[in-house]
């Protein structure tokens, strides 16, 4: 792969993680029209992910930060309660156990824990389908259409106010399981997650909000399972560097399009994404059926 062409899909990687317009679709695309070597794109897909993977890290450090501190302190809840549970039948005592979900980032991390079940048992029983459709035109080019139909529903949702606490699990366990179908080359990840925590009631920025953590657990298990799927090294140093350079691209750009997107929530511009989506997916159809 050329430096040129690595640096393209970096930054193309990094704008569509981050927008709903599908970064699986568009490297698939970009990827089949390069003729990139299966083994290679596999490694470079990875690296790419763990690039946008960083900069939600850093668009979000503080409430990441907070999410895993409340998380450490509800398992040591978790241990206490234990405790106290075995002093009351060994003492015939009565006494109080700690709440376990006592504040918003606590609720959120469950959620976000909840959701992220359901999507990863999806990844792991599509890997092979997902493969097969990465590896043609048409699937993505499909996806992209799809994605444009539930853009234009997101923008006719009414906005909602529902933040954690106001969440239900059955509600985070919805949201996971449609966030599985977006493994799938052409969906978007972002599109389909926001659309649907709108659909549950979400308060506009408390759904780019969820659907961007959401985003840590499954860009990272995206990676792994990718870095797994290589059948050796066979990577070269060259190739390594071009990837990782590729990398950085897709984490500065990703940060960038987060805070672009916070705002574009607020304005209900889905429906442009809906057109840009529409008019990919057609064109990569035709040409699809061109060669």
């Amino acid at each position: 792969m050329l430096l040129l062409q690595a640096l393209i899909l970096g930054i193309v990687q990094g704008i569509t993680e981050f927008l709903p317009i599908s970064s699986s679709g568009h490297l698939a695309i970009l990827q089949n029209i390069f003729q990139l070597n299966t083994n290679y794109s596999v490694f470079f897909n990875a690296m790419v992910h763990l690039g946008t993977l960083m900069a939600v890290l850093a668009a979000f450090q503080k409430d990441i930060k907070k999410i895993l501190l409340e998380a450490c302190r509800c398992v040591y809840d978790i241990l206490e309660n234990i405790k106290i549970a075995l002093y009351n039948r060994k003492e015939q005592e009565a006494k109080r156990y700690r709440m376990l979900i006592s504040n918003n980032y606590r609720k959120l991390f469950l959620l976000l824990f909840v959701s992220t079940i359901p999507t990863a048992i999806e990844g792991l029983l599509f890997q092979d389908l997902v493969a097969a459709a990465g590896s043609n035109l048409l699937a993505p080019a499909m996806g992209l259409m799809l994605t444009a139909v539930v853009l234009v529903v997101a923008d006719f949702i009414p906005a909602g106010g529902k933040i954690p606490k106001d969440v239900s699990l059955k509600a985070a366990f919805g949201i996971g399981i449609c966030q599985g179908i977006t493994v799938f080359p052409g969906i978007s990840r972002c599109g389909i997650t926001i659309a649907v925590c709108l659909i549950y009631g979400f308060n506009r920025k408390f759904s780019v909000k969820y659907s961007f953590l959401l985003a840590v657990p499954s860009i990272l298990g995206a990676a792994v399972l990718e870095l797994t799927q290589l059948p050796g090294s066979g990577i070269s140093a060259a190739e390594a560097g071009v990837s990782l350079l590729a990398a950085a691209a897709a984490g500065i750009v990703g940060y960038l399009c987060i805070k672009k997107m916070l705002s574009i929530i607020q304005k209900k511009q889905f429906r442009f994404f809906a057109v840009y989506c529409f008019i990919i997916g057609a064109a990569a159809a035709a040409y699809s059926f061109a060669i």
